[in-house]
C-alpha cells in the first residue's frame, strides 16, 4: 500500500479515539445521570456521610477519610509525572522504538515524524491527568478545612442541618469528579498505546476502553450492591 495512505488511517483512528473519549465523558458525566451511574449513586452516600459528620462531636474519622483521598490523589499525581517523563524520554529513542515495533508480529512502525506526534499526544494525556489529580488534591485539602469549620450540632438550626451537609457533599463530589477524570485519562492513555503498532488497533482499543468504563460505571456488581444497600437504608 502506498505510504501516503498511512497518515489518513492514523488521522482517522485518532479522530475516532478522541471522539470516543469526549463522547463517553459527555454521556457518563452529563447525559446519563438519570441512569444513576456509580458517581451519582455515591453522591447519596456523600450526603449521608456529611449528615452523620454533623452529628458527631469528634470529627477525626471524617478527617482521616479525607486524608486518605488526599494521599490517593497525590500518589496518582506523582506517578503521572513519571509517566510524562517516560513518554518524553522516548522522543530521544525513537529509532530504537521503531526497530522494536518492526520486530513484532502486528507491528507497523510509524515514520519518525508520526511517532513524535504519538509520543507528544501521549505525554499531553498525562499532563491533563496530572492537572486533574493536582486539582483534586487541592479540593480535598480544602475539604479538610471545611470539616474543621463545621459547626457542632448544638449550634445548628434546621436550615443549617439541611443545607450544610448538601453543600459539603457537593464540594466533595467536585473533588471526586476531578479524581475520576484523571483516572479516566489513565484508561484512555493506556488505550492509546496500540496506536504505536497499527492505527486499526487504536480503534479496537478505543472500543475496549469505552466498554470497560461503561461496564464499571453503569453495569458493575458494585453498583448493584450500592443500590441495594441504599434501598435498605
Amino acid at each position: 500500500m502506498p505510504d501516503f495512505y498511512v497518515p489518513v488511517f492514523d488521522v482517522s483512528a485518532l479522530l475516532i479515539y478522541v471522539a470516543g473519549w469526549i463522547g463517553y465523558s459527555l454521556y457518563a458525566d452529563r447525559l446519563a445521570l438519570s441512569h444513576r451511574p456509580v458517581a451519582v449513586v455515591m453522591n447519596d452516600y456523600r450526603l449521608r456521610w456529611m449528615e452523620r459528620m454533623l452529628e458527631r462531636e469528634n470529627r477525626m474519622p471524617d478527617v482521616n477519610i479525607t486524608v486518605s483521598f488526599v494521599r490517593s490523589s497525590m500518589m496518582f499525581a506523582s506517578t503521572t509525572i513519571l509517566l510524562m517523563a517516560g513518554a518524553l524520554a522516548m522522543l530521544g529513542q525513537i529509532e530504537n522504538v521503531r526497530e522494536i515495533i518492526a520486530g513484532l508480529p502486528f507491528g507497523r512502525p510509524a515514520s519518525r515524524g508520526l511517532m513524535e506526534i504519538q509520543l507528544i499526544f501521549l505525554a499531553a494525556i498525562f499532563v491533563f491527568a496530572f492537572f486533574k489529580f493536582v486539582w483534586a488534591v487541592r479540593l480535598f485539602n480544602n475539604m479538610l478545612v471545611l470539616l474543621g469549620a463545621a459547626p457542632q450540632t448544638k449550634d445548628c438550626d434546621d436550615r443549617i442541618l439541611k443545607e450544610y451537609p448538601a453543600h459539603m457533599a457537593r464540594f466533595l463530589q467536585r473533588a471526586q469528579h476531578n479524581l475520576n477524570l484523571g483516572t479516566r485519562a489513565y484508561a484512555f492513555g493506556l488505550g492509546l498505546l496500540p496506536w504505536f503498532l497499527h492505527p486499526m488497533l487504536l480503534v479496537a482499543s478505543t472500543v475496549v476502553v469505552i466498554y470497560m468504563l461503561y461496564r464499571r460505571d453503569f453495569r458493575s456488581l458494585s453498583l448493584k450492591a450500592l443500590e441495594d444497600l441504599r434501598e435498605h437504608h
